[in-house]
């Protein structure tokens, strides 16, 4: 006889010696390889709604079938129901971890380990920088050497990787919008008033309604809730604004630094080779023809959720190779 939890949180075989094993528990990013049926049930085939997975698309990965799985339950945005079983062979998985619910024996399933690869880019703004050659967006004419952005790395974005991983269930007519001049129409993210705070502080763009863009291209392929995606990235952010990146940088506004000494400044504050995962990129102020440093792009691997450390994701992340721009300005609040 054998019993079958369709919605996938357990399941359960017994076999006829009376011996039963529950499903293994997994986290982590189940990335298609190709496109493949997600069926509602293993055994019988039938997927509702004819859903496949979409090559290069990362779903969140919840279980496999068995200590070996030949099958991996993932959660499929917008499918009814989400939860769907599809074939090992059908993709790869990034980070994470499994376990086994304790046996008779009281075994456990060990780690998996991290692929290595980034599983997300995390980027952040020097704001000043970047208000130089967008002198007419709203955030940047409210420029203010009281505002948080005069001091702080400001948020870009989270982006789950590989990099085309966008637009996740995201309809046709949201994909037309997403340009700078119609972010307006673009669907409201919803977040809870504290949330949406910190948000309009940490992300300057705001104003331009960046945060919809964000969430359009970015979030939908995160695999949880707009409130969720918003509040793991700013925790990142205050860990690096609590850092000594972040020291390093107020310590030389109007100054040059180097891409050597920022990724000292990241193994100082994460650990050693944390700087290794950080790339540096720059950008030329039209007016004066001064290369100013505009942002900083992290590597990440693992799961983000509010305990996460940032040492940890930089460190269970393959190193980017080269930091990017060698040397460029901190620019200062205003337009130089």
């Amino acid at each position: 006889m054998r019993v079958w939890a369709l919605s996938g949180s357990v399941v359960l075989a017994v076999a006829g010696a009376g011996t039963a094993w529950a499903d293994v528990k997994m986290s982590g990013t189940f990335v298609a390889d190709s496109a493949c049926p997600a069926t509602q049930a293993i055994k019988s085939g039938k997927s509702p709604g004819d859903v496949s997975t979409q090559a290069g698309q990362s779903y969140q990965l919840l279980a496999g079938n068995k200590d070996e799985p030949t099958h991996y339950l993932i959660q499929v945005p917008g499918a009814d129901p989400e939860r769907r079983w599809v074939k090992i062979g059908c993709g790869h998985v990034t980070g994470g971890s499994a376990s086994v619910a304790p046996s008779p024996a009281g075994l456990t399933k060990p780690s998996l380990p991290a692929s290595g690869k980034p599983e997300y880019v995390f980027a952040l703004s020097w704001q000043p920088a970047f208000c130089e050659t967008k002198a007419n967006k709203p955030e940047c004419k409210a420029q203010s050497p009281n505002e948080f952005d005069a001091t702080h790395f400001t948020l870009h974005g989270l982006w789950p990787q590989p990099n085309g991983n966008f637009y996740c269930q995201v309809p046709a007519s949201d994909k037309a919008n997403d340009n700078p001049a119609h972010w307006a129409e673009l669907p409201a993210v919803k977040l809870d008033a504290n949330t949406r705070a910190e948000l309009e502080q940490v992300m300057p763009g705001t104003a331009s309604k960046l945060e919809r863009h964000e969430w359009i291209k970015h979030g939908t392929c995160y695999g949880k809730s707009q409130q969720e995606y918003f509040s793991d990235a700013l925790n990142l952010m205050r860990a690096v604004n609590a850092s000594p990146v972040r020291d390093l940088f107020n310590k030389n506004i109007g100054k040059q630094l180097t891409s050597d000494q920022i990724r000292e400044a990241f193994d100082q504050a994460f650990g050693a080779g944390a700087g290794e995962r950080v790339r540096v990129s720059c950008l030329v102020d039209p007016s004066s023809g001064r290369r100013l440093i505009g942002e900083l792009t992290l590597g990440l691997s693992g799961p983000i959720g509010p305990d996460s450390k940032l040492g940890d994701l930089l460190m269970a992340s393959a190193p980017t190779g080269k930091a990017g721009c060698p040397k460029g300005t901190v620019d200062a609040i205003g337009f130089q």
